[in-house]
């Protein structure tokens, strides 16, 4: 019997790119492995392109700049730190202007990627001089975000806010928002301990390049008076650079076990929270969002009952024109809500080939493991284990890239004609997008809600669950919620990893959450799962913030910063509109908000900042329209 050979010919090889100089090394290692062992590494010519592609998406390690962020955590920066140069004498534009480091390293950290805003000037630049890293193991200092809880600020910010605000408007500033603050500054690895919580923060956002350091200045020395005034002291005020932003087939996909190996990457086409979201007339700019939540709608507005089910998302994701309400009327054309977007859909895909190609690699690492274990010339128990240990790995491996190969074939066969596969639903009404001016809460009204298509959505309808996924283990999520290191926790990791919305936070419950977090302060940690950034975990910043937008309509919003593990991660980026925002309390999810925009320092860089319609005044407007919505059933 002849011994077995590679199964494609030299012909197929060459046409899928696998030959020859264009041929990654991680895909040539593979073929390689195959055409020695073809007996024990069997993949399929589409594995072997999946990890062709990704060895050459590789990237070799960067060169670290300056004054860009190391990794929060970060020991020290690059020995070639201590050859850069901070110039006393440059030019200076004003005697409260910080330097060009203290401007662009100030907020280091916030964003985790680099992307953090620029300061424009701190009150406190006299007092707290800004330390310059120097020395061969200089330390760039390294910060993040905190709420403002329990201080003296809290209890007089609801009317000394908005003075705050008009302060900054008299000036005719161009403003975006002002937000309560803290800034926590990390130690060096190994001396955690030595980080420091700073002041409270009146941190006021201004258009890139509009207001100088000498207005800021003045116009900071009013806000001051005015909180001492109100009895308040020990607040810092600065100023920053931040641009407003707008983050805008067959049955729909079963949620699988995490067992599953297509588990995370089939999430873009389930039926659980956090379907990216597409509309027919905004197809050509690939416009999308995120659904926020399902309702069912009860009984129709004269009380008839009714089975219809609705999804919610921004308006400014379901519709172009944002100025007007609308309402679908019976006979006329229909705007249908999609499942994906162009550009979702093709990085969904991605996912799919991405995790296809790492299985292959493993499975090409497990064979050759067994192969080095086999050529020994003498073997004992403990290698012939080994061997078959190594061979069940390979063995997973080997079905977990079938199962994701099977996932391919049909998320390419069924899904990928956007007309024909992918519509859920169809717009049935939006408001156009308001403040609420009348009603006194400033809050933003921007939601719109479509009529889903029992055909494609009841099948697998489970309710408002939020599929955690596998981008964290249980322990990490349960860590970035209760940041409290060695104290209880009342975390409860859900079963299959949904987590069920089962409630509404109040504004009481924002205002003195239950959490601490390891520096001792108050916290509120809340998590969303988005079209763009998935999986993420941020803090509430305590206090409302006052925001503008780029036409100068002026809200109050619900600050969310960043946060993460062990480094700063952005919460929020343009894809996100419409992520429900919720927050864990004794094992329980509560709605905290609906995600509708962000603040960056402009251009496409990371959000420092992210703000949402608070989840009571949410559900109170969709009631005034869908007066007997159910938000909280559990099946269609």
């Amino acid at each position: 019997m002849d011994p077995p050979t590679l199964p494609f010919t030299e012909a197929e090889l060459n046409k899928a790119g696998l030959l020859g100089e264009g041929v990654s090394e991680l895909a040539a290692q593979v073929v390689k492995t195959m055409r020695e062992h073809p007996e024990l590494l069997k993949l399929s010519l589409f594995t072997l392109e999946c990890i062709n592609l990704k060895g050459q998406q590789r990237k070799g390690p960067s060169l670290p700049r300056l004054p860009d962020s190391p990794a929060l955590g970060d020991v020290a920066m690059s020995s070639g730190l201590s050859a850069f140069t901070f110039d006393s004498d440059a030019t200076v534009v004003s005697e409260y202007s910080p330097d060009e480091y203290e401007r662009t390293s100030y907020y280091n950290g916030i964003t985790g990627d680099g992307d953090h805003p620029d300061l424009v000037y701190r009150s406190d630049f006299l007092t707290t001089p800004f330390p310059k890293p120097v020395g061969r193991h200089a330390h760039l200092p390294v910060k993040s975000l905190r709420g403002v809880f329990d201080t003296p600020l809290n209890g007089i910010w609801d009317a000394v806010g908005p003075q705050i605000r008009d302060l900054i408007k008299a000036r005719q500033i161009h403003w975006s928002s002002v937000d309560p603050a803290r800034f926590f500054t990390h130690a060096p690895l190994g001396d955690e301990a030595k980080g420091s919580l700073g002041p409270v923060v009146i941190w006021v956002g201004v258009i890139p390049g509009s207001t100088s350091a000498d207005t800021a200045y003045e116009v900071s020395q009013e806000i001051l008076a005015l909180l001492l005034k109100n009895g308040v002291e020990g607040i810092v005020v600065e100023w920053r650079e931040a641009v407003p932003q707008r983050l805008a087939g067959p049955p729909l996909m079963r949620h699988v076990d995490s067992s599953n190996a297509t588990h995370y990457v089939r999430r873009f086409l389930n039926a659980l929270l956090g379907v990216p979201l597409a509309t027919e007339e905004m197809e050509e700019e690939d416009s999308q969002g995120t659904l926020t939540l399902w309702f069912h709608e009860n009984k129709d507005k004269d009380g008839n009952p009714s089975n219809k089910v609705y999804g919610v998302s921004n308006c400014h994701v379901l519709r172009k024109d944002t100025t007007v309400d609308y309402e679908y009327r019976g006979g006329a054309p229909m705007d249908h809500v999609r499942v994906c977007g162009m550009h979702r859909f093709q990085h969904g895909l991605d996912e799919i080939t991405k995790a296809i190609a790492d299985r292959g690699i493993l499975a090409d690492l497990w064979a050759r493991d067994i192969i080095k274990l086999q050529a020994k010339e003498r073997q004992d128990t403990e290698d012939a284990r080994a061997i078959k240990a190594k061979q069940r790995k390979l063995d997973d491996e080997t079905e977990a890239i079938a199962d994701l190969e099977a996932l391919h074939d049909d998320v390419t066969k069924s899904w990928s004609n956007i007309k024909l596969h992918r519509n859920i639903g169809h717009v049935q009404y939006a408001a156009a997008i308001s403040v609420d001016v009348e009603g006194g809460t400033l809050y933003t009204s921007d939601w719109a809600a479509f009529l889903a298509a029992g055909a494609k959505v009841r099948d697998e309808f489970e309710g408002n669950v939020v599929d955690l996924g596998s981008k964290y283990d249980p322990q990490d999520l349960t860590d970035m919620f209760y940041p409290l290191g060695g104290g209880p926790t009342t975390f409860k990791f859900p079963d299959e990893r949904k987590l069920r919305i089962e409630g509404c936070a109040t504004k009481e419950v924002l205002a003195h959450p239950a959490e601490f977090d390891s520096e001792g302060q108050r916290c509120l940690m809340v998590g969303k799962d988005g079209n763009t950034t998935d999986l993420t975990v941020g803090r509430y910043a305590g206090l409302v913030s006052f925001t503008q937008n780029e036409v100068g309509i002026e809200s109050i919003e619900l600050g969310i910063y960043n946060s993460g593990d062990k480094t700063a991660e952005v919460f929020s980026a343009k894809g996100d509109s419409g992520s429900l925002i919720w927050h864990i309390t004794n094992g329980k999810a509560r709605i905290v908000g609906q995600l509708h925009s962000g603040q960056n320092k402009g251009g496409s860089t990371s959000n420092h900042v992210t703000y949402c319609t608070p989840g009571w005044y949410l559900l109170d407007q969709i009631k005034k329209r869908f007066k007997y919505a159910d938000f909280y059933r559990t099946a269609w």
